[in-house]
């Protein structure tokens, strides 16, 4: 744990997921899955992997205020930050002058999230644990002091969540059991977004079928007809009797992949305005802050469907929801983690999906590390697909 941080170094990669259309949807018709890709360097020669997920254009902003934080990292060892993880959140979220940028939202907190993620990747790899299961492992004291309490003990106090910890420790064992046998209930959102022709639904369906899933998730609010009748054929080739996200009467609410910060929301539980919580790893702070929204759901008894997808969120996500079921909420009802087959081939710990489950990551960190030939290959804006594609449209201009 003396693990001394030497280096901060930050790549911005991109994969040009806007030429099939994946990923789009109404409010983002070309997105280029892309991650501000962080690596910790130690004096020992172990590496900390971590990124925040973007679409493309922008992502240099968030390299630029991972520079600015890197100088926070610099010469600490990972005891000194992980002894008062609380505090060093605050540290980063609260800079005298950066904090101005934010606080806690936007480019500068997406860049807290992809530093404070590969944090947490060192740790778990210095622990020998996957990041799920070092959390799993931790005393429900070491839990509550990852997390700032700030702006929201009027609904969740340390003492609280000490003591939801604590009563969900009962049957934890035989949780973590039923999850390393049965994996965690996923969902689809790989068949129907908004830029796939009928025939890519309808095939997308059909393969999605065969392989066992039964959630689906359909992209919508282009045009209220089109979306109508999408969703009759994406009924007709998935029958009655699955999931489609969508209720005919008594539509909840879920929402959450781009809610800012744990204040959001405290204020959205407060008022009741979501039945469903899809928090994010990489637009949160980092494990410390969705360890907050976790346990303010729990405690309005709602439940927690993250948000995946992109580029990675399924690698790191997958970690979270283990941990919620296991030590927090103890309950999978109406509870599913969403699933996109998009890019895990770019990363060396890729997610397992088993009879439409996420099976628990066995290997050490947070599932954040790339393989590096596909960094090289991606790297904005010298990569060797982004050379070639800057060629092609030179050509074609002339």
């Amino acid at each position: 744990m003396l693990h001394k941080i030497l280096d901060v170094t930050v790549r911005d990669v991109r994969f040009p997921t806007s030429l099939e259309q994946h990923g789009s949807d109404a409010m983002h018709t070309d997105p280029d899955y892309s991650a501000a890709y962080v690596i910790l360097h130690t004096d020992c020669g172990l590496k900390g992997f971590g990124f925040t997920f973007t679409l493309g254009k922008g992502t240099e902003i968030v390299v630029c205020a991972v520079k600015a934080l890197a100088p926070l990292l610099v010469g600490k060892t990972l005891q000194e930050i992980v002894s008062d993880f609380g505090g060093f959140y605050r540290l980063l979220t609260s800079d005298g002058q950066m904090r101005w940028l934010g606080p806690e939202k936007g480019v500068i907190h997406m860049a807290t999230a992809a530093v404070l993620n590969a944090v947490w990747d060192l740790w778990a790899r210095a622990e020998g644990k996957p990041l799920w299961k070092l959390l799993v492992d931790m005393d429900p004291r070491q839990i509550v002091s990852c997390i700032d309490f700030r702006y929201i003990m009027d609904v969740l106090t340390e003492e609280e969540a000490l003591a939801l910890l604590v009563k969900a420790r009962e049957g934890r064992r035989q949780r973590e059991d039923q999850m390393l046998r049965e994996g965690y209930p996923a969902y689809t959102t790989s068949c129907a977004w908004l830029g796939y022709t009928d025939q890519q639904l309808k095939q997308l369906c059909t393969d999605a079928l065969w392989s066992g899933w039964t959630r689906f998730k359909v992209k919508v609010g282009a045009d209220l007809q089109d979306d109508i009748r999408r969703c009759r054929l994406i009924r007709e080739m998935i029958g009655p009797e699955n999931i489609m996200a969508l209720a005919p009467l008594g539509i909840g609410v879920a929402t959450g992949e781009q809610c800012h910060n744990r204040v959001m929301f405290k204020q959205l539980l407060q008022a009741s305005a979501l039945q469903f919580v899809q928090i994010d790893g990489c637009r949160l702070g980092s494990v410390n802050e969705n360890l907050a929204v976790l346990l303010m759901a729990h405690k309005f008894q709602v439940p927690v469907c993250p948000h995946t997808g992109g580029v990675g969120l399924c690698e790191i996500m997958q970690h979270l929801i283990l941990f919620d079921y296991i030590c927090v909420s103890a309950d999978l009802s109406n509870r599913m983690c969403e699933f996109v087959d998009h890019l895990h081939e770019h990363f060396t710990s890729p997610v397992v999906i088993q009879n439409a489950c996420y099976m628990p990551p066995k290997d050490p960190g947070y599932s954040c590390e790339m393989l590096e030939s596909s960094v090289k290959t991606h790297e904005f804006p010298e990569g060797e697909m982004w050379k070639a594609a800057h060629e092609e449209m030179s050509l074609i201009h002339k």
